[in-house]
């Protein structure tokens, strides 16, 4: 999962500067610094000398060269094993070559270590015994600096202590630091202001980089010292979702950016060298982040994780990145914990209680005769006293679980070898048993073993991991008797062909492929939603249908429409395509934006960007009455139950209720920094939308006598998201709501919690409306982007998208058919199960902006540009 992840994205850095090269090669707490073009010089002075070209890095510890031909091996040569190191030629170093080789760096040592020879993945190899190399560099100017480097490198790491050395070391890397500074001209424009600039390590599993951290008004910038493995990493502040200052070696220097909002694998991980500047940089980057939320607590992930807001998996994984836990520090990996605890039975028995780990008590406790015997020698212990002598977690545990695929990881913590083959993690059943019944083993597990990614458990490398004693080699990892899993040649991706060079091999993988079957493409990675089709009840079935438990998921065998009521909207439905124009009449002066008609239906209320609020009389078909708050546009309007009071949503951040019995303004909501865009009423709730990014819900009741004491309405929620938001829709019960937003995400919210359901970013501009179906299974929304995507509420899987040639400003829909109004004018019928456009209707000359239709749904009224209300009918 995590680490996978992480992997593959340090394979695609590595596929991007074509090198076998990587800092795994390096010691822990070792630094790359510098790379030379250079000559290795075999056999000087012989019929069989050899130059093999390659790069030369100089590190704090050691010296590498990396040949270009891959049949070569990596050769690595420890600067405390050296005995000379010398300009070729000079102070007694092989004079005799000193006419030949110009450029040349000779090294005498008495250890060196060869890696990756055909570019194989294996322990290293050692040889011993004094030996000299000679490398030419292609840059004859540069062999001094390269040597006095080398000295000075070489005294650090000759050293007695080992704290001498680190110091000596770090020194040396930072006067380097010093004399450089990050690089201007890899600013993304030339217009970027520079904020900040410090100096700090990338932090990637085992080891760091450093380099140069800056930060401008648009950008997040690291350059490393070594240019390694590419020039810069760069992060558009714009794409930050999350920050979290880090612990970092039990410092508080850390700092993680993440561009995604769930996944456990950040963008960049951060350690710098004084606290002050880490910071100073989480300041800015939380500033720019115009509505930045704080980080999550604890407390608020439970409430989630207990309102079935988070699966088990999610609520873990938050936690753990709470606690610091990152997959770039291997030493706080995250931690997942045991949770069955039979691995021999055939099948898995899971109303049995006894096959689940007692989660209640931590590995170590589990064994109650281990425990025991750690409580006797924790009270014989002298202070300081520990229970534990190892953590359930370690760099070490989680290298053991994953060595199949990170081995370069494992080589790199174990000094270039594999663990003893019959202490690596080669069943699941021992692993668990000895995590129980070992004297030191008290390891959890990874998140790895709860995705859905198990190459982990598979030696897909064909690494030799080496002989156990029973004689049988180390391959893939033993399962469970009741884990029946598909052979990995069924899968797609199991196998790549083209990697096999042997082409017998290839062939007998080919047709084991053809004759074993394969596994069927994935094609959901999340719970397959539930249909769309809504089923009926006969005419002759009881009416029972309760608004109350309208968001309550649908069993298959339930239905989701009881009454008369519904059969009459189903045949409207299947007759929307004749739909004709009644009447219109042109009442505003700009654009209608909002429609609400009284319950008898005999007057309608409208809202413009005009500015006013009109009364029509659909009776008379004379306007009765014309009302403005402001001189600003109105977006919505809504009649509140008893059609005593309207209520209109403004431009100038202001909502207004007008009473109708009394001609006059009763109450006005000032609620909002900028535009109120949509609002939406529910059991004396108020739900109003805005462009300063919220959505904010309201308790209260608007005063009954114009002249009576206004009423104060009481604030229950602010919904935030990133941007503005143009559009909201409640669902039947009105316990969800959907919000969409200018730059095209559409939200899906738990009233009951306020709290986020989904986030779905589903069209490539505004949102322009959005409504949920009658059985609030399902979210339609319309954007400028011409789309029509409908969401799935339960799983938050975009199920359906359609797209038309121009925006879609507003709909009707009754769960299968959609009524749109178009950026043309036309209204468009949509068939969602048969994914076309059924019918186009003539209509308004400019765009159609707003739709009502009667409870029937036999009667539908448009608003549009052309400042034109439209009333339709449905001729059967």
């Amino acid at each position: 999962m995590a680490f996978i992840r992480k992997k593959r994205r340090e394979q695609q850095l590595q596929l991007y500067s074509k090198e076998r090269f990587s800092l795994l090669l390096l010691n822990l707490e070792e630094y790359y610094f510098e790379q030379h073009t250079a000559n290795h010089i075999q056999h000087k002075g012989s019929q069989n000398e050899r130059k093999i070209r390659g790069s030369l890095k100089i590190c704090s510890k050691s010296v590498i060269f990396e040949p270009d031909a891959t049949s070569q091996p990596i050769i690595k040569i420890p600067l405390r094993d050296c005995i000379k190191i010398g300009k070729h030629g000079e102070n007694g170093a092989t004079g005799h070559f000193a006419k030949a080789v110009s450029g040349g760096i000779s090294l005498t040592f008495s250890q060196v270590y060869f890696i990756k020879e055909h570019n194989i993945v294996a322990p290293y190899k050692i040889e011993r015994g004094t030996m000299e190399y000679v490398f030419e560099l292609d840059v004859s100017g540069k062999v001094e600096g390269v040597v006095e480097t080398l000295l000075q490198l070489h005294r650090a790491s000759c050293l007695d202590k080992l704290g001498d050395q680190t110091a000596m070391i770090t020194a040396i890397l930072q006067s380097r630091l010093a004399r450089t500074s990050f690089d201007k001209n890899r600013f993304q424009s030339v217009s970027e202001k520079l904020h900040m600039e410090c100096k700090a390590e990338m932090v990637t599993p085992l080891v760091t980089n450093p380099g140069h951290v800056c930060i401008t008004d648009t950008n997040l910038y690291f350059q490393p010292l070594n240019g390694y493995p590419k020039p810069m990493v760069q992060i558009t502040l714009h794409d930050v979702r999350r920050i979290y200052k880090r612990r970092h070696g039990l410092m508080p220097l850390g700092l993680e950016v993440f561009c995604t909002e769930d996944d456990l694998c950040s963008d960049v991980y951060l350690k710098f060298y004084e606290r002050q500047d880490r910071d100073d940089l989480y300041f800015y980057i939380a500033t720019y982040l115009e509505h930045h939320v704080a980080e999550r607590t604890a407390e608020g992930y439970t409430l989630q994780w207990q309102r079935g807001l988070l699966s088990n998996y999610q609520y873990l994984l938050h936690l753990n990145t709470l606690a610091d836990r990152s997959c770039n520090d291997l030493s706080q990996y995250p931690v997942f914990p045991w949770v069955v605890g039979d691995y021999s039975s055939s099948e898995l028995d899971l109303s049995n209680p006894g096959t689940f780990r007692d989660l209640s008590k931590p590995v170590g406790a589990l064994n109650k005769e281990r425990l025991e015997r750690l409580l006797t020698r924790y009270q014989e212990m002298p202070e300081p006293k520990f229970m534990y002598g190892s953590h359930y977690s370690s760099p070490g545990y989680v290298l053991f679980y994953l060595v199949r695929i990170a081995p370069e990881y494992m080589l790199c913590l174990q000094n270039g070898r594999f663990d003893n083959a019959d202490r690596m993690f080669n069943s699941i059943a021992e692993t668990w048993k000895n995590c129980l019944d070992g004297a030191t083993d008290f390891k959890e597990l990874i998140p790895e073993f709860y995705g859905d990614d198990v190459s982990f458990l598979v030696n897909s490398l064909k690494l030799d991991l080496g002989k156990r004693q029973g004689g049988q080699m180390v391959d893939d990892v033993e399962l469970p008797p009741w884990a029946r899993m598909f052979h990995p040649l069924t899968y797609e991706g199991g196998v790549d062909l083209n990697s096999i060079e042997d082409p017998d091999e290839k062939v007998a993988m080919l047709t084991q492929i053809l004759e074993f079957g394969q596994t069927p493409k994935q094609l959901f990675v999340t719970p397959h939603p539930r249909r769309i089709t809504p089923k009926f009840k006969s005419l002759s079935q009881p009416s029972s249908y309760n608004a109350s438990t309208a968001d309550t998921p649908v069993s298959p065998g339930e239905e989701s429409f009881e009454d008369l009521t519904e059969e009459s909207r189903t045949l409207a439905w299947s007759n929307i395509t004749r739909l004709q124009l009644h009447e219109q009449h042109k009442i505003h002066k700009e654009a209608v934006t909002g429609i609400a008609v009284s319950h008898s239906g005999s007057s309608v209320f409208t809202t413009s960007q005009d500015s006013t609020l009109k009364m029509f009389s659909k009776e008379s078909k004379m306007l009765q009455r014309s009302i403005s708050f402001s001189n600003m546009a109105l977006s919505s309007c809504l009649l509140l139950p008893g059609d005593a009071t309207v209520v209109s949503s403004s431009w100038d951040n202001n909502v207004y209720f007008y009473s109708i019995a009394f001609g006059r303004r009763q109450d006005t909501l000032m609620g909002h920094d900028d535009a109120v865009s949509k609002i939406c009423w529910h059991d004396n709730r108020l739900y109003s939308a805005s462009w300063d990014s919220t959505v904010k819900v309201w308790s209260g009741v608007p005063a009954e006598m114009p002249g009576s004491r206004r009423h104060q309405f009481d604030l229950l929620a602010e919904l935030e998201h990133d941007v503005s938001v143009d559009t909201i829709s409640l669902s039947a019960a009105s316990t969800l709501l959907a919000s969409g937003t200018r730059e095209g995400t559409v939200t899906i919210w738990d009233l009951t919690a306020a709290t986020v359901l989904h986030q779905i970013p589903c069209h490539s501009g505004t949102v322009c409306d959005t409504a949920f179906s009658p059985d609030s299974r399902h979210v339609l929304s319309a954007g400028e982007d011409g789309c029509l995507n409908v969401v799935d509420v339960q799983t938050g899987m975009l199920i359906s998208s359609m797209t038309s040639e121009e925006p879609q400003r507003c709909f009707l829909w009754d769960g299968n058919s959609v009524l749109s109004g178009s950026q043309s004018g036309e209204l468009l019928v949509w068939d969602l199960l048969g994914g076309k456009i059924r019918e186009r209707i003539q209509g308004h000359t400019g765009a159609v902006t707003c739709m009502w239709m009667n409870d029937q749904c036999s009667s539908v009224i448009t608003g549009g540009e052309d400042r034109q209300i439209m009333f339709w009918k449905l001729q059967y």
